[in-house]
């Protein structure tokens, strides 16, 4: 397990950790979660030995393998599969042990020592999965959504977010009793987040993530671990659970203080009424020695939370945009255009709330890029309605920033272009004013864009969108590197909005909460989705199960093809004279029967008889193991209702604990069950067809 006892972590004179303890045991999923630069990385750091504790007692099980996203780009001429390949730790060695086994086996082939410890280097290497290392390395690269074409490109020729999604599966590949994630959701979309949650799920080891994506921590989290005010705070659940019941604790606490201070008043008023009277000094000095004993409850001291509204729109043009025929998609260098989505024919009315769906590479970003015109539209027309204003969230926030500018600059240069359109204020220091209330005071407002960390530059993209006033939002991943608290103030800002809005983005909660409707963006169109999110994640797995199934098939035709032509003889070079014999193809249906001796219909309904006999004796037992998990599955899962129930209300931590590894013990039972029962059901097909 791992044990911090009154730990104190510093960086700098800054002490992140103040005699914090906290205890996380073998298996448990741990979300780590408080506001930013509250020391959530720092702990990290002490987790994987960069950092070493300032003060108290810290241990880790020292045979713990350990893995976790590098955050370095990953600069490589190797192939997607051999970089992720080389994150098996344990493969490497086995790999770098065998290596030297045959060298010192080769320099003395009579050496017996030298032969067995070949020997173990061979079962070693087999042992940690050299066999299937590749496969293993390729269903986590696709997982994450790269496509089958990709899997032997050079690391150097993805962009930077595919890089660090390829860091990602190396960690993953990684055999580990300890697994650090630090924001790994950052570069995925919806399909790559959903099959990542899948994944984590059934990870054995012990898991931290630091996440600001609470659906996210609700899917892959059993533990949260709270960093508040230099202290460590666990709670047993998941990111809602940790709400709950902090909110409780948090009410229990201000209670406990108001009534102490009522008591502390009362000793007070006694000792300063009575402390110069002889008769009740010795009365009035005991309380004195009480208050003195007292230990304090200290007052709820609540964070700052960080709020901002868009202002009216001037106006609402009704449609705001419509669109006929249009192609969306890139030019090319030479000037060529590659079409994305074609075809397309949709309307925008004024205060539509639409989220954008759709599979990593459909052309989300593509779509939404054209509308906001940062690419051009290959073919077709978007119409805008008269008055549209569009403030626009890049997915990168350096396309709308610029790296050696600071905050006040972006604000001057947005309300010179604006002119008359923008609000009244426009002095130095109206300006300096709204900057403070998205946190950016004092000398912030002066710090250039290249320095921020991601969530200061996401707060200044979403300032200068206020500034503008827009009437149609365009909003592309827009809580990438947002806290938790910039999140729900984003999200009852959108509330809030009376414009209209389209969003892309893998917050399934920040979608759940502003959109009341959902388009789709894949094979090449964009169509209304009919359903919700739930019915998405399940369209996504779907669709990635569909993408495995086409894969696999491709690559057992190219390995059928290649071993027909290795094992195929030279075909006789036949002379252009000779006729050859005609050739001839027929299926079951039409392959003639006139060979074979007829068969009168009482046998053919006997022989169809004993047919439908061993059909049944060969389905029975595979139907009465059918009917039994169907039984037992319906018991578990109502057993793991009334868990989740229980855990919704507030229990001793004990019995928190023993519910959680019984809850845990139930979806184990369950998935397994599930598995088992889809393959009775592929045997059953297998012999009805």
């Amino acid at each position: 397990m791992i044990i911090l006892n009154n730990v104190v972590l510093r960086r700098g004179t800054k002490v992140l950790l103040d005699s914090a303890s906290v205890t996380l045991n073998p298996g448990e999923k741990v979300g780590l979660v408080g506001r930013n630069g509250a020391g959530k990385s720092t702990l990290f750091a002490l987790l994987n030995g960069t950092l070493h504790e300032d003060g108290g007692d810290f241990s880790i099980p020292k045979q713990w393998r350990m893995a976790q996203v590098a955050q370095h780009m990953p600069e490589t001429e190797d192939s997607a599969t051999d970089f992720v390949v080389a994150g098996d730790t344990r493969l490497a060695e086995a790999r770098e042990a065998l290596a030297k086994a045959e060298a010192l086996h080769a320099a003395d082939p009579d050496d017996a020592d030298a032969g067995m410890a070949l020997g173990q280097a061979y079962s070693d290497i087999a042992d940690a999965g050299e066999h299937d290392a590749v496969p293993r390395a390729q269903a986590l690269i696709m997982g994450l959504g790269f496509k089958l074409h990709e899997l032997d490109r050079p690391v150097n020729s993805f962009s930077g977010g595919w890089r660090m999604r390829l860091q990602l599966a190396r960690a993953l590949m990684c055999p580990s009793d300890l697994l650090l994630l630090d924001e790994p959701t950052n570069h995925l979309d919806l399909d790559a987040l959903v099959w990542l949650e899948a994944w984590l799920q059934k990870y054995d080891g012990t898991m931290l993530v630091i996440s600001h994506d609470r659906e996210f921590l609700d899917a892959v989290t059993n533990v949260t671990v709270h960093i508040e005010q230099a202290k460590l705070t666990r709670y047993g659940g998941n990111y809602s659970k940790f709400e709950d019941m902090r909110a409780l604790r948090m009410e229990q606490q201000q209670i406990a203080h108001e009534r102490q201070q009522e008591k502390i008043a009362h000793l007070q008023k006694f000792i300063d009424r009575f402390k110069a009277k002889a008769s009740k000094a010795k009365q009035a000095q005991s309380r004195v020695k009480a208050l003195a004993r007292m230990e304090r409850v200290a007052p709820l001291l609540a964070e700052a939370e960080f709020t901002f509204s868009f202002k009216e729109p001037a106006n609402l043009p009704n449609p705001m945009l419509s669109i006929t025929g249009a192609s969306f998609g890139y030019m090319q260098e030479d000037g060529s255009a590659t079409t994305i989505l074609s075809g397309v024919s949709r309307g925008v009315l004024a205060g539509q709330r639409i989220g954008i769906l759709g599979a990593n590479g459909q052309g989300k970003s593509t779509f939404v890029k054209t509308v906001a015109h940062d690419l051009p539209l290959v073919s077709g027309t978007v119409t805008e309605g008269k008055g549209l204003a569009i403030g626009y969230f890049a997915q990168q926030e350096l396309d709308v920033l610029h790296e050696t500018s600071n905050p006040l600059e972006h604000m001057v240069r947005l309300a010179r272009e604006l002119g008359s359109a923008a609000p009244a204020a426009r002095t130095e220091q109206d300006l300096r004013g709204f900057l403070g209330s998205f946190n950016f005071s004092g000398d912030m407002v002066k710090q250039p864009v290249g320095t921020m960390s991601g969530g200061e530059k996401a707060r200044l993209v979403l300032a200068m969108m206020v500034w503008q006033r827009p009437n149609l939002l365009l909003l592309d991943e827009p809580t990438n590197h947002l806290d938790l608290a910039t999140r729900e103030a984003l999200a009852m800002a959108l509330n809030e909005f009376e414009g209209t809005l389209m969003l892309v983005s893998h917050d399934r909660a920040l979608l759940r909460t502003v959109c009341d409707e959902f388009w789709l963006v894949g094979r090449g169109e964009v169509r209304d989705f009919d359903g919700d999110l739930d019915d998405y994640q399940r369209y996504l797995l779907d669709e990635s199960k569909r993408l495995r199934e086409e894969a696999k098939q491709a690559n057992a035709a190219e390995v059928a093809a290649a071993s027909a032509a290795a094992s195929s003889p030279p075909k006789a070079v036949v002379p252009q004279a000779s006729a050859p014999a005609p050739a001839v193809t027929a299926s079951p249906a039409t392959v003639s029967t006139s060979a074979a001796p007829a068969v009168d219909g009482r046998t053919q309904r006997q022989n169809d008889a004993r047919e439908r006999q061993r059909l049944a004796e060969q389905s029975r037992p595979l139907r009465k193991e059918l009917a039994s998990l169907d039984q037992r599955m319906a018991q578990a899962n109502a057993e793991k209702s009334a868990l989740e129930a229980r855990l919704a209300s507030p229990l001793p931590p004990a019995e928190i604990a023993e519910a959680g590894k019984r809850l845990k013990q139930l979806g184990d039972e369950i998935e397994a069950m599930e598995e088992r029962w889809l393959e009775l059901s592929e045997a059953l097909e297998g012999i009805g067809s």
